[in-house]
């Protein structure tokens, strides 16, 4: 292939690269306006409905379609920017900041991430700014 075919995928591939992340830090900014105070815990019985990372070291997860939390990792957590799955640590049917760990789920070991913060979000107003800037970009 001539370098000036390939030239054009490079660019557009790096263009790609370079959008995921401002994407991601700006979803990240809208869940950190519409969380609340950090909690020391939340109920958890084994179960979510879905979750979205935001990098390596933050991610929210929806225990329930209205209910979701914030969560702040310790450190970088391994894996997380790309994992298909993850799980959660819980004991007593509460998941606890500072003692329980998200779980990285892949081939071999799964990778323990401690988590740092709790914070509940306001799934509502999450919602409802997604639908305004929605409508704000369609022109609506």
């Amino acid at each position: 292939m001539r370098a000036w075919t390939v030239l054009p995928l490079v660019l557009s591939l790096a263009a790609c690269a370079s959008v995921a992340p401002q994407r991601e830090s700006a979803r990240l900014a809208l869940y950190r306006a519409h969380a609340g105070a950090p909690i020391p815990s939340f109920r958890y019985f084994g179960r979510m409905d879905s979750w979205e990372s935001f990098g390596d070291r933050a991610l929210a997860v929806w225990t329930h379609p209205g209910e979701a939390y914030l969560l702040d990792l310790d450190g970088p957590c391994e894996g997380l920017d790309f994992a298909i799955a993850i799980g959660l640590t819980a004991h007593t049917g509460q998941v606890s900041a500072r003692f329980d760990d998200v779980l990285v789920r892949q081939p071999g070991p799964h990778i323990p991430c401690r988590i740092g913060t709790i914070r509940p979000l306001d799934v509502a107003a999450i919602r409802a700014a997604e639908r305004a800037r929605n409508a704000q970009a369609s022109g609506t």
